[in-house]
């Protein structure tokens, strides 16, 4: 199922900055830190599982679930 990555993305950072732009651009940022760049993602994207797992780990440092 391509796009599984960038709706985990986007819903982690929904979650996180409650709509504050401010906290939606530290939360991208916090992606690039940890090795994923959310703009190189869209809907097509196939489906890595190694990046669905760093995802998953992300969200749980976060405290978001996804």
């Amino acid at each position: 199922m391509a796009g599984q990555i960038i709706s985990m993305i986007e819903s982690i950072i929904a979650q996180r900055s409650g709509g504050n732009p401010i906290l939606v651009m530290t939360t991208k940022t916090k992606f690039v830190l940890k090795g994923i760049s959310p703009d190189r993602y869209n809907a097509g994207s196939p489906d890595d599982p190694a990046v669905i797992a760093k995802l998953r780990t992300i969200a749980a440092e976060l405290g978001v679930r996804v």
